[in-house]
Parts: structure tokens; sequence; C-alpha cells
């Protein structure tokens, strides 16, 4: 069972992921609140803490990027995964280096962002295709030297996170399972020392990892 907080102003949104992801076998929603401040101060509270977030960043009071290092420093534990209508590059930059596992767009339907939770659950770092494009183009270099350090299949999986499909679009590319694709994932993360979507593309082209 994984113990969800979510953290988003709008009402009938907050209303929606509680009430769909708390009615999910896999999640147990601890803590809804509507802003940053609500959700800190409801912690000691509460009976279980949560080991995943999923905050807004258009917060009444602290922004959710703002709260990111206060999330952080009293949940050490805790993933924390961005919801928002805003995909700018240098805002998603400025959330994963702040500590955020992944980045989605708020129009998300329910089931694919119960899929996205689910893999940051299993080691992931989910981002929308949309969000991870603006992210790459940051880091397109002219070509570099062939590929050394990630295997072919690796190369592939990494192909399609520049393409911005999501995990069980890869899958679907490569037609692997989404467990293979995950354990592909988890290799490239260790094999490069990233945490994330972004800096997999980074890494990967300061070390002229990639053929492209």
């Amino acid at each position: 069972m994984i113990t969800l907080g979510i953290i988003e102003d709008q009402a009938a949104i907050r209303e929606a992921l509680c009430q769909y992801l708390g009615a999910q076998p896999e999640f147990s929603c601890v803590l809804c609140a509507a802003s940053h401040e609500e959700f800190m101060a409801s912690l000691p509270g509460l009976v279980v803490l949560p080991t995943l977030i999923l905050s807004d960043i258009g917060l009444p009071g602290r922004s959710g990027i703002e709260g990111l290092a206060l999330l952080r420093q009293a949940l050490p534990e805790a993933e924390v995964l961005m919801l928002s209508v805003y995909t700018d590059a240098a805002r998603v930059v400025e959330a994963l280096r702040e500590g955020a596992i992944g980045y989605l767009e708020k129009t998300t339907p329910l089931p694919l962002l119960k899929e996205h939770l689910l893999q940051v659950a299993a080691g992931g770092s989910p981002m929308s295709p949309s969000v991870a494009r603006h992210v790459i183009r940051l880091f397109r270099p002219a070509p570099a030297a062939p590929a050394a350090g990630l295997t072919a299949r690796e190369q592939d999986i990494v192909r399609g996170i520049e393409d911005g499909l999501s995990y069980k679009l890869i899958a679907d590319r490569l037609h692997l399972s989404l467990d293979t694709v995950r354990s592909h994932i988890r290799q490239v993360y260790r094999k490069l020392h990233v945490n994330s979507k972004a800096e997999i593309m980074a890494k990967a082209r300061q070390r002229s990892l990639l053929p492209w």
C-alpha cells in the first residue's frame, strides 16, 4: 500500500484526485491539503506519513517548488511528483533541481496519473511527453561520439525518453513488457548516476554516451 499525500488548491480537482486515487487498491490517501502550509501543519497529526506526494505548483502562499525543500526535510523518504498547468522548461528544470521526482501536466487523465504514480513507486521518474520535449531541447548538443557504457537496448529506451514517450509507449515501441522497460530504466539511472529523465539526457550528452 502506497501512502499518498496531495496538495492542490482547486477544490474540485483536489476532491477528484483524493476520491479516485483513494479508491485504488494500491493507494491510501492519508492527507489532502489546499496549500503547502496546510499540508505541513497537518503532518504532526498523522498516524501514517505519506511516502508519495502529488503537488501542484501554483498554490496560494508558498508555491509547490518553494515548498520542495521543506517537504524533503520533513519527509526525507517521500518522493514528490509535480502536477501543474505550467510546462515551460525553466520551471520544470527548477522543480527537478529542487528535488521533484517527476513532472506531469494537470490535464493528465486519472488512469494515466495512477500509472505514473506507480512508476514513481517502482523507481521511475515520469514526465509528460510535452514536458520532456521542452526539457530535452535544453540539452541538444552537436553530434556526439559513438555510445559507450549503455547497451543497445538501453540506448533504445533513452531514445524513447527523448521522443517524449511514456514507459508504456516505449514498451509498445520495443515490444517489451512494462516491467522490462522499468528494469532497463533503473540500469540507465545506475550507470549514469541520475534520478530523472532530464538528468539522463544531460548526463548522456555530456559524456558522449549517445550517438545522436
